[in-house]
């Protein structure tokens, strides 16, 4: 650190204060203060709890102390946060620490939770720091006089950069960031964050038009235990889901001898039933555990924040609504319910405990089936190498970049080349084209080439001084409605019918729900009265039988980098060696696998065929995760249709897939090498899938970025069906008589590198054709094979049903597969 800024009044001031405090600035947050001094912009790299915030927020608050008289009044920091829940705690982080320093700044707060009349108030005099989410940033660029308050700005920080960076949210950040940087003088940009694997390319996506950026990272490292909370019985044949209940005491050991701990699901409906089986299990935490997701009512969710970071509650079953930034000091465990399927993810929900850079934190990991054993040691193996998965940064998303052209358009208005240039800055639209941009411009004012003749699509025209503005009332209205990316499915409120807000749930949910059927949501059991437009109204039951809400988009897909170590340690199960706990404790289930198959190595490429009075099966190792599976398992099935005539069910999971019929399958190595060939891999994904109705479905969501549809309209929602129907009119529209149309190519592009993850299913193929491949006939189901078969017969019946169907099929021969581990 330079000695000129080290004998700096603000220097000096915060120094003082955090020896008051009896804190030391880490390295890493006095080299933030120092290039901040310097005019720098970069990105803060450091483990949770270690003071990132501190590391910019403080150097402004230093930069200002060491010259007070060039800042004017006004905005002088902004905050962004990708999640509303943050903002509190951040705010009042920041005011606590402004009124010891002595620093009259007031933070403010800005989303989706503050009122419009505070908003109001706020643009005719701004605080000095703003926290805000890239949703409502982008509402204030839509404010008519936004320059006023926005030109005085000195920083941008990106808070949790990496849950950003591969999102539209992250586009929507990359084009707020760029139109503040056309509007200030000297503008610095800041990101902050902890666990991301490409972290040179995360800060050329930030800033690709600051010269001089630099990535701090922090010395320090932060210390994670994983325990793995393995059962008392180990199933030899495994089933999805089966454990959980049976664990549910070993998770209440676990809450009693912490201080405070959080639950982490992957799903709001696995929370829920968490939540009642704890309970169950100890009623004696009533009242001290709570339970915690995007869908529970908002001032509920700040109740248990705030009593959660006081200390008043032992446990809160969450999902990822509190994965981030949240101080929760009390919290000293955390524990994972089944699989994170990413090593990053896993990684950030460990560090919510022991959130101090002098506290170890403490992850369990307790799997929900017996395989996910084997992915608790791949994930150590991750941690223990470091290998953090990169984030792929979205580009040419079109449909957000036509929402920010008339969201511009909405405020200050913009001149044609002016914003091109400003547009192309971004790491997103550096690619676009003069010609596209031109087809961007015919589409907010014309409605391109083929909506031309509706008044509705002209949202922008041309001034005489070459001005694109937004004049419609109407249009404005509509289009602040709508600023965003999310397009969620649509969500119904659960009232009381004697009143009280409870929480939202999915309208396809409540669909199948007749009066007088029960379900569960923030943990309490109700009973369906009626729907009344939006609302569902509903009274306290005390039923035993009731549904758990299940909520769209809860499957997360396994990452590369974890399957990758997946393969890894499954490979071991060939002679498991000393000091893998998890891998000798499922020896037993191993041995079983190879006297009646085999345990690929990671030269090798596994597929077992079953005949039984079950029918005819196939089943494929690729361990990928199960969106690749899903489509390796219909390329597998098509070529395996054009050999010979034959129709098959298809069952994937994270491990591999299945293909069954009702006819013998003539199955031979040459055949599985055709199969399974990397050949012609682009023709047969097409031939394979019905890619028009997944890219109609992706188009739905892109119409609603693009403003074709609309989810909000006078303040209402609008219909699932509505929406589904407007934007599949459309896309029709496009097929036949625009085919060329940017919307609806990139409708196509997000089928086939989001949905099918093809650059990863390429890989995937590739490296089976470098693979030994094993073929295996087998009697019947292996260890491996059994989850699957269960996914094929899941849907068809209920839980009791299933647990009956699944008790007689292990017992073939009079043997039951169960073996107890002594």
């Amino acid at each position: 650190m330079r000695s000129a800024f080290a004998n700096s009044t603000g220097y000096q001031i915060i120094r003082k204060w955090m020896a008051d405090k009896k804190f030391e600035p880490f390295s890493f947050q006095e080299k933030t203060w120092d290039l901040y001094d310097q005019n720098y912009s970069g990105m803060v790299v450091a483990p949770t709890g270690f003071g990132k915030t501190y590391a910019v927020f403080l150097a402004a608050v230093i930069h200002f102390l060491n010259k007070p008289t060039k800042y004017k009044k006004g905005l002088k920091l902004m905050w962004v946060t990708p999640l509303r829940s943050l903002s509190n705690d951040i705010a009042k982080a920041m005011q606590n620490a402004l009124d010891e320093i002595g620093l009259d700044w007031e933070v403010g707060i800005r989303t989706g939770d503050i009122s419009s009349a505070e908003k109001q108030k706020q643009i005719r005099n701004m605080p000095e720091i703003i926290v805000i989410t890239p949703e409502s940033l982008h509402l204030l660029i839509a404010q008519k006089k936004n320059k006023s308050v926005l030109q005085n700005l000195e920083c941008v920080v990106i808070d949790e950069w990496h849950e950003l960076l591969g999102t539209k949210r992250g586009v929507l950040a990359e084009l707020g960031l760029t139109y503040i940087n056309s509007i200030t003088k000297n503008l610095k940009i800041w990101a902050l964050t902890a666990t991301i694997g490409n972290l040179e390319e995360a800060l050329e996506v930030l800033c690709p038009y600051k010269p001089k950026r630099k990535i701090v990272r922090a010395k320090e490292k932060k210390k994670i235990i994983i325990e793995s909370v393995l059962p008392d019985e180990l199933e030899i044949l495994p089933w999805a889901g089966h454990m959980g209940s049976t664990m549910t005491d070993k998770v209440v050991d676990i809450i009693l001898k912490s201080k405070t701990t959080l639950i982490f699901t992957n799903t709001r409906n696995q929370s829920e039933n968490w939540y009642q089986n704890i309970l169950a299990a100890c009623p004696d935490l009533a009242g001290l555990i709570a339970i915690h997701h995007g869908s529970i009512d908002m001032q509920l969710r700040h109740w248990i924040e705030e009593n959660l970071g006081e200390g008043n509650l032992k446990a809160v079953v969450c999902t990822s609504s509190l994965d981030l930034g949240v101080d929760f000091k009390p919290v000293d465990t955390v524990v994972q319910i089944g699989s994170s399927k990413g090593i990053a993810r896993f990684l950030q929900r460990a560090g919510r405990s022991g959130h101090s850079p002098f506290l170890p934190s403490k992850i369990y990991f307790v799997p929900t089936h017996t395989l996910e054993i084997i992915e608790v040691a791949a994930l150590k193996e991750g941690y223990k190498q470091l290998a953090i998965e990169k984030r792929t940064p979205y580009v040419l998303t079109y449909d957000v970049l036509v929402q920010f052209m008339v969201t511009v358009a909405l405020g200050e208005g913009f001149y044609e080349y002016d914003f091109f240039e400003q547009i192309k800055n971004t790491h997103a639209f550096a690619e676009i084209t003069k010609e596209d941009w031109h087809w961007a411009l015919r589409f907010i004012t014309q409605g391109g080439e083929t909506l031309n003749q509706y008044e509705e699509f002209h949202k922008v025209i041309k001034t005489a001084e070459g001005l694109f503005k937004v004049e419609s009332r109407r249009v404005g209205m509509l289009h602040r409605m709508n600023i965003g990316v999310i397009v969620s499915d649509v969500m119904m409120r659960v009232k009381f019918i004697s009143g009280g807000y409870i929480g939202m749930v999915e309208e396809y949910f409540i669909s199948k729900l007749k009066p007088g059927d029960h379900f569960i949501l923030a943990g309490r059991t109700v009973s369906l009265v009626s729907i009344k437009e939006r609302d569902i109204l509903v009274r306290a039951s005390t039923s035993k039988k009731a549904y758990a809400p299940s909520w769209l988009g809860g499957r997360l897909p396994m990452t590369s980098y974890l399957s990758h170590f997946l393969r890894q340690k499954l490979a071991l199960g060939n002679k498991p060696p000393r000091g893998e706990k998890e891998i000798n404790f499922l020896r037993p289930l191993f041995d079983f696998q190879k006297e009646e198959s085999h345990i690929p190595t990671e030269k090798e490429f596994l597929v077992e065929y079953t005949e039984n009075r079950y029918g005819y099966h196939l089943f494929f190792y690729p361990f990928e995760g199960r969106l690749v599976h899903d489509i390796m398992a219909a390329i597998v099935a098509y070529r395996l249709g054009n050999l010979t005539p034959i129709s098959f069910s298809i069952a994937t999971n994270d491990y591999g897939f299945e293909l069954a019929t009702d006819q013998p399958i003539a199955m031979t190595n040459e055949i599985l090498k055709t199969i399974l060939s990397k050949q012609n891999l682009a023709n047969d994904i097409i031939s394979s899938i019905n890619a028009a109705e997944m890219a109609k479905r992706k188009f739905r969501d892109i119409a609603c970025i693009a403003g074709l549809v609309f989810q909000n309209v006078r303040g209402h929602r609008q219909k699932f069906k509505s929406i589904q129907a407007s934007s599949n009119l459309i896309f029709n529209v496009y097929e036949d008589y625009d085919p060329q149309n940017l919307l609806l190519r990139q409708a196509y592009n997000e089928v086939f590198n989001d949905q099918l993850e093809e650059a990863r299913l390429i890989e995937a193929f590739e490296r089976i054709s470098k693979s030994n491949i094993i073929f295996k006939r087998t009697e019947r189901f292996t260890p491996l094979a059994f989850p699957l078969k269960i996914e094929t017969i899941r849907q068809r019946l209920s839980s009791e049903d299933l647990a009956t169907r699944i008790k007689k099929m292990k017992e073939v021969k009079g043997k039951k597969f169960r073996r107890t581990r002594t």
